[in-house]
């Protein structure tokens, strides 16, 4: 039995005993991490751990405290140094965000306040559904959709495509499957996503079901074959109920045809879904907004602000036209998280009756202070910088004979490869790529990522960097012909 009398007349606290030096560890902590981002262009993108620190991360569970300024010490000996590099201005892999100083700090807020942004009447609630707002406008989406905030792109498109499912039988929330006496299927171009792939497995549905629907010659979808696929799945007996656009595809940045997919969509009573996990945010430069603007017409729409809006991680968002949809695919309040009308149990209507999440962060604060900090135009203008650098990029690789483009530069992406000679084969040329790349990395000059397209390797620029600059991508091409080069001559 527990000693409840001792025990109590000795009450702990995680406060430190301390407050003035946990100030002073604070404020160095402050000053550290802005001089870090300061000069974080004299650093080297990327630091492979050395062994000394991974062992230092593998040491047994902690049992006995230890001093604060010690455990910092730690953190910049063994973990600042080996950051994956993803706020440098040559940090161009996959498609990964680099925050800026004032969002570092309001990570610093929400994590002092740390409220729990599901339930209650409290400041973090009403600051979520600003952002959301905010987001609606941004996107030429009604002031009466719906949406919620999530951690990324895989969880927004997941979230759309049950709210897409249910929105197909109202009764497969409580029957499951059997509602439909038959296979449901969805269509997107095989460019898309694997994400969406996947929460067709985490739906029950299957991959199977996901109908890779194929490109043409500029990797978007094709039209034909998916009016033929769905014709095809309905003659089988098949139910047909979503399409999945891409405004911008991870390989490159191709836009499928949205007006198009949504005029089909109409016709064909099917759901219009579109994954705009990066490139829905270019909607916001007036190259783009005629080919985007169709998002206004999807049913759903996903997309990040740690991506194309520099946010920190993490922080994606999901949109849905129809706001009782939305509330039905998910709403549950049990008797422990009953609504009043007055008191902390007020408020706004509780989070998890829109997602699956019962325990959210309050990461609307740093989109909330970005957005107040910079304004909208200035993202715009990022935006529209970073595409301009990237058809910057594409004129340096056109100019270079040693280098071959997978595809034209359409947005953001960039995917090249050294080609030396007409007679080098497949297999020898992506090998050469491949080393190229970590040659990239291991020296800390840059970090682009890689592709494969057409069974050909690429090193692959996807450019969401607001500190890259003109003089980053003419160092990229530079050293991609260097250590080719040299690798040629080895």
């Amino acid at each position: 039995m527990l000693d409840f009398n001792r025990i109590l007349q000795n009450e702990e606290t995680l406060d430190p005993e301390n407050w003035d030096d946990m100030r002073r560890l604070s404020h160095q902590m402050v000053d550290d991490m802005m001089d870090y981002l300061q000069h974080i262009r004299q650093a080297p993108v990327w630091r492979k751990p050395t062994e000394l620190a991974k062992a230092n991360l593998k040491k047994d569970l902690p049992t006995a405290p230890e001093d604060p300024s010690s455990i910092y010490e730690g953190f910049k000996s063994d973990i600042l140094p080996f950051t994956k590099g993803n706020i440098h201005p040559r940090f161009w892999a996959w498609v990964q965000g680099t925050g800026t100083p004032l969002a570092v700090l309001a990570e610093l807020l929400a994590a002092t306040m740390n409220p729990n942004v599901a339930i209650g009447d409290h400041a973090a609630m009403y600051v979520d559904q600003q952002v959301i707002d905010w987001c609606k406008q941004m996107l030429g989406y009604p002031a009466e959709a719906s949406g919620i905030l999530v951690s990324g792109g895989s969880i927004a498109n997941i979230t759309a495509l049950i709210v897409a499912r249910n929105a197909y039988q109202v009764k497969l929330r409580k029957e499951g499957l059997h509602a439909v006496p038959g296979q449901m299927v969805l269509y997107a171009s095989s460019e898309t996503h694997s994400c969406n792939v996947k929460a067709a497995e985490v739906m029950g549905l299957g991959s199977n079901a996901v109908r890779k629907v194929r490109v043409n010659g500029q990797f978007q979808m094709d039209m034909d074959d998916l009016r033929q696929r769905i014709a095809e799945d309905r003659a089988a007996g098949l139910h047909p109920f979503c399409v999945v656009g891409n405004a911008g595809t991870v390989n490159t940045g191709a836009i499928d045809p949205l007006a198009e997919i949504a005029a089909i969509c109409e016709a064909e009573k099917l759901w219009f879904h579109v994954d705009g996990a990066f490139g829905a945010l270019a909607k916001l430069v007036p190259e783009y907004e005629a080919a985007l603007k169709p998002i206004e017409q999807a049913d759903s729409l996903a997309f990040d602000l740690h991506k194309w809006m520099y946010m920190p991680y993490e922080v994606g968002c999901f949109l849905v036209k129809n706001a009782e949809m939305h509330r039905s695919a998910f709403a549950s309040q049990p008797s422990y998280l009953l609504s009043h009308e007055r008191g902390l149990a007020a408020g706004p209507d509780p989070y998890g009756n829109y997602g699956m999440e019962l325990s959210r962060g309050f990461k609307s604060l740093k989109v909330w202070m970005s957005l107040k900090e910079h304004g909208i135009e200035k993202f715009r203008r990022l935006i529209r910088q970073n595409i301009a650098q990237t058809f910057y990029l594409e004129s340096l690789i056109k100019k270079a004979p040693l280098l071959e483009l997978a595809a034209p530069v359409t947005m953001n992406i960039a995917c090249f490869r050294f080609k030396p000679n007409e007679g080098m084969d497949t297999e020898a040329l992506n090998h050469l790529n491949k080393e190229i790349l970590m040659r990239l990395h291991e020296q800390g000059l840059s970090a682009p990522s890689s592709t494969v397209i057409g069974g050909s390797y690429y090193i692959r620029m996807a450019n969401v960097n607001h500190r890259s600059r003109k003089d980053d991508f003419e160092a990229l091409v530079a050293d991609t012909l260097r250590l080719g080069a040299e690798i040629m001559e080895s």
